[in-house]
């Protein structure tokens, strides 16, 4: 293992999960590992000679892209020489880059957006890529001004943390043509385009190692793109009935699975082809396979055939745009309906003062599925008064949050996407937090401040929920 210098202690964290007893090598500074780069000071700068060099083909692996782990550990993704080439030279082609061209790059080195396909497509045209290590809302437009940039790469919460930040002399002076990425809600998408006049957003859906991709071409605030017909049999993708309860796709009486109606949300699928001729359509799977298992679906519309599971809810429109729902284990039921946390969190982020909401289930004793809590972060004191009133008119009874937690930032992965995976265990108990918490009290008509004694009459059926 080569270790930057700076993230040895890192490593630490991780080093009594190895299961190999590997040699470790550091770059860039002394420390209790021997260094790389004086290691290798003495060796010949020649190419190796033919016969030393391994024989690879396109089908080998390249390199593992981690998943975010939002829920749990990152899993380590197989990417092989044809993916990575098709992520550069697809995103080479999509965004036209061109020699003339600089991207500006903020996303981790490690995900796929901002290593292989900012990076890559950019550097494969000739143009040059800007390398910030960590991002910042406040010094975005200066960098892209500063070096006079021309693209640039993002993740949703990205485009919600500039829209949320105070205003840059240098948000109009850039000459930003496009920016590409995906994750950017609808109800961001119109003030993030036009406070920065942003010319061109390119939205797209993918999985790193999956087989389902879309493009929005058209701009259509809000999708994330569609399959036009004449490429339907080259990229079959298909949204299938799931059981959110079960976290599995519905099976009719046959055992084929049940292919959505336009506007209703299922788990979009991609049919998995093992042909040499169409790598596109393959599924590499995880390094450990009991996990690429999980992620195939056998027997889905005839014996035999097998899809990924992207692990996504979208729904497709009658014009065929796909748009993005919540993630599988997002969603939950309550009150016998189905509770997408993303929509309940544009909501919650459309009141005034709301800077960022993370929404998951909790459990409650006796009770079935998981109520709605919602985590805030607020620019100042929240009214809650106006805030009940603002999701009443948004949201049906069953979708809005019983529970409130009231907290300084929220937890996020290193490209942004938040961790639920400790406030689904802390539930809502205020004796696990010194965050403030509230109650949807349905006889008073309010949130109203939970404590102790109140939470043990919810769990004990005290309490109407």
């Amino acid at each position: 293992m080569i270790v930057a210098a700076e993230l040895v202690p890192a490593l630490l964290t991780a080093r009594d999960r190895l299961k190999t007893a590997a040699k470790i090598w550091t770059h860039g500074a002394d420390g209790e590992f021997p260094r790389i780069d004086l290691a290798v000071a003495d060796c010949s700068a020649e190419n190796l000679a033919g016969g030393e060099r391994i024989a690879l083909t396109i089908e080998d692996r390249a390199l593992y892209i981690y998943t975010s782990g939002t829920t749990g550990l990152p899993k380590p993704a197989n990417i092989n020489h044809y993916r990575l080439m098709l992520a550069t030279h697809g995103f080479a082609g999509v965004m036209d880059v061109k020699p003339t061209d600089r991207m500006y790059d903020a996303l981790p080195m490690y995900h796929t957006n901002g290593g292989v396909v900012a990076t890559g497509a950019t550097l494969l045209r000739g143009g040059s890529v800007v390398i910030r290590e960590k991002f910042s809302a406040r010094e975005f437009w200066d960098d892209v001004v500063a070096w006079d940039c021309t693209l640039f790469f993002y993740i949703g919460e990205l485009c919600r943390y500039l829209t949320n930040s105070p205003v840059s002399p240098n948000e109009t002076r850039h000459r930003i043509r496009l920016c590409c990425g995906n994750g950017l809600r609808p109800d961001v998408w119109p003030d993030f385009a036009r406070r920065f006049r942003i010319p061109r957003i390119l939205e797209f859906y993918a999985a790193t190692e999956g087989n389902v991709s879309t493009f929005n071409f058209e701009g259509k605030p809000g999708a994330v793109g569609r399959i036009p017909w004449f490429m339907a049999h080259r990229f079959p993708t298909k949204i299938v009935k799931f059981d959110v309860e079960k976290e599995q796709p519905v099976r009719d009486a046959r055992g084929f699975c049940v292919e959505c109606p336009p506007n209703e949300a299922g788990e979009a699928i991609g049919k998995i082809l093992n042909d040499p001729s169409k790598p596109a359509n393959r599924f590499e799977g995880y390094a450990v396979k009991a996990e690429t298992e999980k992620k195939i679906l056998r027997d889905v519309f005839e014996k035999g055939d097998m899809w990924f599971r992207t692990g996504d809810l979208l729904r497709k429109d009658e014009q065929g745009y796909f748009y993005f729902i919540d993630r599988i284990g997002d969603t939950f039921r309550w009150k016998g309906e189905n509770v997408s946390t993303s929509e309940v969190s544009e909501a919650i982020t459309g009141f005034p003062g709301i800077a960022e909401a993370n929404v998951y289930g909790v459990g409650i004793p006796n009770r079935d599925g998981r109520a709605g809590m919602a985590a805030l972060v607020a620019d100042g004191d929240i009214d809650l008064k106006a805030l009940r009133e603002h999701l009443v008119q948004r949201l049906p009874d069953y979708a809005r949050p019983v529970f409130l937690r009231i907290r300084d930032e929220l937890d996020v992965t290193g490209t942004f996407k938040q961790r639920k995976i400790d406030l689904v265990r802390e539930g809502f108990d205020p004796s696990a937090t010194t965050h403030a918490m509230f109650f949807h009290d349905p006889e008073a008509h309010a949130f109203v401040r939970l404590d102790g004694p109140l939470r043990d009459r919810i769990v004990a059926g005290a309490v109407r929920v």
